[in-house]
């Protein structure tokens, strides 16, 4: 795969990674795009295809750590202090407040991988078959114009249990196929439980980052048991990781004053005209040539 296929392929991952319209399905269509004018991509639905991905989405976790730097130091420094709090007092006692909001993160990611794991398969055959994207984004452009209805949620962080995190947890586990924005399932469903906004953005962005190192791990692993890299250089994913890196801090600020002021409608439209052009034929959708 050519550098500037990696360089255009980043810059996507980074405008679209925190907008909520799906990231993956944007990357999945304009690799079959790509393909279908005879360049050199491996095919959207192989491991190593899939690990680039993944990888760029590791750039975008930068993007958080930039924008939300003080919210993040802030919280993982309470984690810290409660936990030796708690252990000093030998585990007798509720969690402390950011230690228990931890677990429960970590509850989500468990959720999502157990969903995950469950349809891979699944999930591998929708990289492959484009066309059904134009389904999993009218969902997501539903659940968007619909979040923009709700009346003002009024839960905070300490009203926050487990039934919340399974709930965001699960929606993260089906944003894993293409067309359901991770962001857009999780922020909604977590707004859903009756999260307020601002905590329903955070908790959906900082969870990004344990959810997306552990899928990039386990693919790793799969693309070297297949024999490692070989289609995609080392390069191109460090091109791809840095360009996402730099662009996504960008669209998080986009998405973070657009939520904050209850304007994800704007991106429900846009969604449906994305699938109305794939159903129309206007975006090219012609089968994965074998290179």
């Amino acid at each position: 795969m050519a550098l500037w296929i990696a360089i255009l392929l980043g810059i996507i991952q980074g405008i679209f990674m925190f907008l909520p319209v799906s990231s993956t399905a944007h990357m999945v269509l304009a690799e079959h795009w790509l393909i279908a004018r005879g360049q050199a991509v491996p095919d959207p639905a192989s491991a190593e295809m899939i690990l680039f991905n993944l990888v760029v989405h590791v750039g975008t976790l930068v993007s958080i750590v930039v924008v939300f730097w003080h919210s993040l130091r802030r919280f993982v420094g309470n984690v810290l202090g409660d936990a030796w709090q708690w252990a000093g007092h030998g585990g007798r006692g509720g969690l402390p407040l950011f230690l228990r909001l931890f677990l429960l993160g970590m509850f989500s990611v468990l959720c999502t991988g157990l969903l995950g794991i469950g349809l891979k398969t699944s999930f591998e055959w929708l990289f492959a078959n484009p066309s059904i994207i134009a389904v999993t984004l009218v969902f997501t452009g539903v659940v968007l114009f619909w979040t923009d209805r709700l009346s003002p949620r009024k839960r905070g962080l300490r009203q926050t249990g487990l039934g919340t995190a399974a709930v965001i947890g699960i929606a993260q586990g089906f944003a894993l196929a293409p067309g359901l924005s991770r962001s857009a399932m999780t922020i909604v469903f977590g707004l859903f439980m009756g999260l307020k906004r601002r905590w329903a953005a955070e908790y959906s962005f900082f969870l990004a980052i344990p959810t997306i190192l552990a899928a990039t791990l386990v693919q790793s692993r799969d693309v070297f048991q297949l024999g490692g890299l070989q289609e995609v250089s080392v390069a191109a994913l460090g091109v791809g990781f840095v360009v996402a890196a730099v662009v996504g801090i960008v669209s998080l600020k986009i998405v973070v004053w657009t939520l904050y002021r209850a304007q994800l409608k704007v991106f429900a439209f846009y969604v449906w005209m994305l699938a109305a052009l794939i159903v129309l034929g206007v975006i090219d959708m012609t089968p994965v040539l074998e290179h």
